[in-house]
């Protein structure tokens, strides 16, 4: 099990879990974090018993309250460029992780909180959580992705009101919006079903959730093409044993047994 300072990472059945570890600050981003995430997501990318991922973050209260404004206060142009660009960086890797990974939202997900949650494919949050990008309030904006994930997501009006406005809004709206997936009225539930869903994902083949999560984000990719993205994707699958295997199981009437071959 990998050691880091600002965050717990550990890995049981095939899943690996990131928990951001500073309960005292509200598990605030600031840029050791950020680095330290980028290790723990690589981790995910190279272990190849590792099939999914979930980022959470320590306590009852916060995901993540945003950044760490004691950081962010001392940034100017030249370095908050820098600041914007790698916490960018981190976070694409995760959009792009060849095996899904879940929020799971236990709290405020605010600021660069709900920009890392809109970094994973999916995202499930207690009825508790709180969300927004509240950054015009300290006279600056989103600096993570959240301008372009918010749109994305929820289209650009609404998006555009919540970050004009820096309103904060509750797990029901943000369901509602299409912000998140699912909601849940206990952090036991929580857990639940976050596991309930990566489960379910896990039974299927590995090379086409990799392929589906490839082409649904070149959508978004200036200069891709999504619909020869997904040719190629469905090419690859068909070259796998896998693919083999689904459509023998499916004309046989049997479950099928995905190796990731």
């Amino acid at each position: 099990m990998l050691k880091f300072s600002n965050l717990i990472f550990a890995i049981e059945n095939s899943i690996a879990t990131i928990t951001i570890n500073r309960e005292d600050k509200l598990n605030a981003l600031n840029t050791a974090t950020i680095e330290e995430l980028r290790l723990a997501v690589r981790v995910i990318y190279d272990d190849t018993e590792i099939r999914a991922g979930i980022i959470t973050g320590i306590g009852g209260k916060s995901f993540v309250a945003g950044a760490d404004i004691s950081e962010v206060a001392q940034l100017n142009e030249l370095n908050g460029r820098k600041y914007a660009e790698i916490g960018q960086e981190v976070f694409r890797m995760i959009e792009n992780a060849p095996k899904p990974i879940i929020a799971a939202i236990n709290g405020y997900a605010l600021g660069g909180g709900c920009e890392l949650a809109m970094s994973c494919h999916l995202r499930i949050a207690v009825q508790t959580a709180k969300f927004g990008q509240p950054e015009v309030n300290l006279g600056v904006i989103p600096g993570y992705g959240g301008t372009q994930r918010l749109s994305q997501l929820i289209g650009k009006s609404k998006a555009l009101e919540l970050l004009l406005t820096g309103d904060i809004i509750d797990a029901e709206q943000a369901a509602d919006l299409g912000l998140i997936n699912h909601v849940t009225a206990t952090q036991e539930q929580l857990w639940e079903k976050t596991h309930e869903l990566l489960n379910k994902i896990l039974s299927k083949a590995p090379r086409a959730l990799e392929m589906v999560i490839q082409s649904v984000n070149a959508a978004y990719e200036p200069g891709q093409n999504g619909y020869q993205t997904e040719a190629n994707g469905f090419a690859n699958c068909c070259a796998t044993q896998d693919f083999k295997e689904g459509t023998s199981a499916f004309l046989e009437k049997r479950p099928p047994k995905f190796t990731g071959n």
